[in-house]
């Protein structure tokens, strides 16, 4: 398999500074697969926020629209350039059936079964064999011309008190497993960023065990996920998200931050959802824009990457390649049928 590469550090501030370039993509369809910093409303409709927005997970305001920013996130920027809109799980009861793709990321999930904040809603592992039983169940095989996105594992380590790497990322690997099995040709791994460099870890003291487990998780993930990449017709497409906040911390002035250690909304869980917290006059000169949710802006460059990885034609020849994401077959037949990973419920700042 061809290796994807990270768009350059160039490359991002050039389109940071502009819209968001158009795409030649061909994909028909968008199905995601995360936690909230892919969960464009799915949580928010869930908790109440369709009702009442103050009853939300993630209220409006200071929240945006069911989205843990202060606007837009990647999936509404890919989905944008592709000209596609996912549907939300939530929403899934509408009488018209969804065409463009789904959304299945919630906010708290974790990379297994369950969630850390909420119980009864799904983990990445869950959404996903959700997703591959209804089409097994119709008798069907996954779209090959959508496009798939998985992104998790954050919550396992901030909220959920995960210390093996090894089970983390195996849960994803079993999740583009499932995905291959089913019949998807194009998967998106997202890795994970430092989480010891997010307001959070600072706050609480622990920023040095979450980079650690932050490599850790990258390096094995890698390695645990080989050998499916040797599975004729499946395009695993890496997301190195991790190299990509590494540029932005190191020169934030580069890519348009001023801040990227401190965040925008001042104010736990509880508080927010009180309205006791306050917000930054400048959200947009920040990276993160509550301890752990990056901004828009910030989530645009993370757009951006994506698009110039699945699109490689379509940017400037980058300098510095990715690790491939592969993946191996691991055997995932009785995968949904296991213990569900511990978690506990948190009410410190937010869920990642």
């Amino acid at each position: 398999m061809k290796t994807q590469q990270l768009v350059t550090a160039g490359f991002v501030l050039f389109s940071f500074m502009l819209p968001l370039r158009a795409s030649a993509g061909t994909y028909d369809q968008l199905y995601v697969f995360g936690d909230s910093l892919s969960d464009t409303g799915n949580v928010f409709n869930v908790s109440g926020g369709l009702v009442d927005p103050t009853k939300a997970f993630n209220p409006d305001p200071p929240f945006f629209q069911g989205r843990f920013s202060n606007g837009p996130i990647w999936v509404d920027y890919v989905g944008q350039q592709l000209g596609l809109t996912p549907t939300l799980v939530t929403n899934l009861s509408s009488t018209t059936p969804p065409t463009q793709g789904i959304n299945y990321a919630f906010g708290g999930s974790n990379s297994g079964l369950d969630n850390a904040f909420t119980p009864g809603l799904p983990g990445v592992l869950a959404q996903v064999g959700s997703f591959t039983q209804g089409l097994q169940a119709n008798k069907q095989t996954a779209d090959p011309n959508a496009l798939y996105t998985i992104w998790g594992g954050a919550n396992d380590y901030l909220f959920g008190n995960i210390t093996d790497p090894n089970q983390v990322a195996k849960n994803i690997s079993d999740s583009v497993t499932l995905l291959a099995q089913a019949g998807a040709k194009n998967i998106a791994v997202f890795n994970l960023p430092d989480l010891g460099k997010t307001p959070y870890a600072s706050a609480n003291g622990i920023s040095s065990q979450l980079t650690d487990l932050s490599a850790s998780y990258n390096a094995i993930l890698a390695t645990t996920l080989g050998n499916l990449s040797l599975i004729p017709g499946v395009n695993i497409i890496p997301i190195d998200i991790n190299s990509l906040f590494n540029q932005v911390i190191a020169s934030p002035g580069e890519f348009g931050f001023t801040n990227v250690t401190t965040p925008c909304v001042i104010g736990d869980l509880n508080s927010v959802r009180a309205g006791d917290y306050t917000v930054c006059n400048n959200p947009n000169d920040y990276l993160f824009y509550d301890a752990v949710h990056p901004t828009t802006n910030a989530q645009k460059l993370i757009a951006e990457t994506v698009l110039s990885a699945i699109e490689p034609k379509s940017v400037p020849e980058p300098s510095a390649a990715l690790g491939v994401l592969a993946f191996g077959a691991l055997g995932t037949a009785g995968v949904l049928k296991k213990s569900k990973v511990k978690s506990q419920k948190s009410t410190k700042l937010f869920n990642y």
